[in-house]
């Protein structure tokens, strides 16, 4: 009996040690090395913002003819604008586009409270943005300003159109917007109702709440998480996707895969046929996307955590079209990413980013180099994608950089486990519950910073429920932004 005893002390205090040793924190990381001379863009905007609300209650309210009346007038000033930028090469900071900006957000809340003019919205906004990336094709995408531009033309027009597809009756729009008909010589597939082609990227944004990390995450904060590379085989015309996912590394899969995997919008991207490389070879979109997709079958890939744009041994989403297209001669992501906040830089840095000057799925879209060909995005989703967007931007923004997120030390153990469970399953090439490249630490951070982000969009929410009661409206986003500010005061979350 006391053998016994003896044997099960022995067992309860060796659990014990081995308890407390797993306990013992990881080393705090390193400092990260900020990008020198960068900092986030900011519109500060606010009066402008709120004279556009203004603007919209007083257009729900006004005679409709008088109303009608006011629109027209924008619209003939868009058609004379929009005509004037077609037909001449304009330098960035030309007042030409500041014209057509304004305008465009003034013509904003005539259109949310005339529902019969949001088509032609639309497709103005289609024609202008294949203008806008025309005519970048001549700017220096590198210069500050000219980036600034671009993603005020760009980013802000899109916002706009979104603004005013949410105050539709049950927000009933069709998803898909077809762009650019940008020609390719490659094989051919339809995904989500829409004509792609092997070399295509798909930029997307998914529901998760690192997504939301991703997307605005940014010196130029965006809409989209996610980059996949299309593969059409050209013999049996079936589509695949090339992408790396934080959980697996670089993988493959099916079209159908690919939309079952919620999305919350995407966005087809092209080479431009009037690339001197495509010129010389129209095939090098599917040369890459073919080597990308049989170099994913022969080896093992895995998520490139630290964002390493140059080295192929690990790859985050980004890399996989960057990688691809480099090795036949197309150097994509000309408007490189850069990461200067502070705090956004300690958030990410936690996590295993070490590199801040890097290419962020967002920016794919100001490379004068690709051409917009269509747009989905999920009408039953678009308003959470605005919520988890602005209270990820009023997180980053009080996010401060000199402390680290907390986690539950006693939970650092059972982690650790959980973490060489997980690696067991790697070597079987299968996933584990915490990714491949990701620590036991860094897992139990990042469930921190889900809960902060989940605590303060419930209270956002339930906050943009009371607005829409009071005033008959959705709440537009900069009064989200509010919102979250107010729910990240009453949750005491600060990271």
């Amino acid at each position: 009996m006391k053998r016994s005893v003896k044997v099960v002390s022995a067992i309860v205090a060796s659990l014990l040690l081995i308890y407390f040793l797993l306990m013992i924190p990881a080393p705090s990381p390193t400092e990260p090395q900020l990008a020198a001379g960068n900092h986030p863009f900011a519109w500060n905007r606010d009066d402008l913002w709120n004279g556009l609300e203004n603007n919209f209650r007083e257009a729900k309210q006004a005679n409709p003819s008088m109303r009608e009346a006011r629109l027209l007038n924008l619209i003939g000033i868009a058609d004379s604008v929009l005509a004037t930028i077609d037909r001449t090469h304009f330098p960035a900071q030309d007042s030409v586009f500041s014209t057509f900006l304004f305008n465009f957000f003034a013509m904003a809340p005539l259109v949310a409270a005339s529902p019969l003019y949001v088509e032609w919205f639309n497709d103005y906004y289609i024609h202008a943005r294949s203008s806008i990336k025309e005519q970048s094709h001549n700017w220096d995408i590198d210069s500050r300003d000219v980036r600034n531009t671009i993603y005020k033309l760009l980013y802000g027009t899109r916002a706009a159109v979104e603004e005013v597809l949410l105050q539709l009756p049950g927000m009933t729009f069709n998803p898909v917007m077809l762009v650019t008909e940008e020609p390719s010589a490659t094989p051919a597939a339809t995904i989500f109702g829409i004509p792609v082609h092997s070399g295509d990227l798909l930029v997307s944004r998914g529901g998760a709440v690192v997504s939301a990390l991703i997307s605005r995450g940014n010196d130029y904060p965006g809409n989209f998480s996610h980059v996949a590379l299309i593969y059409v085989d050209d013999k049996t015309g079936i589509p695949y996707l090339v992408e790396s996912h934080i959980e697996k590394g670089v993988a493959v899969s099916t079209a159908a895969q690919y939309v079952a995997d919620k999305k919350l919008r995407f966005m087809v991207m092209r080479p431009r046929a009037s690339l001197p490389q495509l010129i010389a070879d129209s095939m090098i979109p599917q040369m890459a996307a073919s080597w990308m997709y049989h170099e994913a079958l022969v080896r093992h890939i895995p998520y490139d955590f630290k964002m390493e744009s140059h080295n192929s041994s690990a790859m985050y989403c980004s890399e996989v079209g960057s990688t691809a297209y480099h090795r036949f001669g197309i150097d994509l992501w000309q408007a490189i990413s850069t990461i200067s906040s502070p705090g956004t830089v300690r958030l990410l840095h936690e996590f295993g980013v070490e590199n801040f000057i890097t290419m962020m799925p967002s920016d794919l879209e100001y490379d004068p180099q690709l051409a917009v060909v269509a747009e989905w995005r999920d009408p039953e989703t678009l308003f959470k994608d605005h919520v988890y967007n602005a209270v990820m931007d009023v997180m980053l923004e009080s996010a401060d950089p000199a402390k680290e997120i907390k986690i539950n030390p006693w939970m650092l153990p059972v982690a650790r486990v959980v973490k060489g469970y997980s690696l067991i399953l790697n070597l079987l090439n299968l996933e584990g519950p915490i990714p491949e490249g990701m620590s036991a630490t860094q897992g139990l951070k990042n469930n921190t910073f889900e809960k902060h982000h989940e605590q303060i969009r419930t209270l956002s929410e339930e906050k943009a429920r009371q607005f829409l009661k009071a005033n008959g409206y959705i709440p537009p986003y900069w009064q989200m932004i509010t919102m979250a500010e107010e729910s990240l005061q009453e949750v005491g979350a600060r990271l």
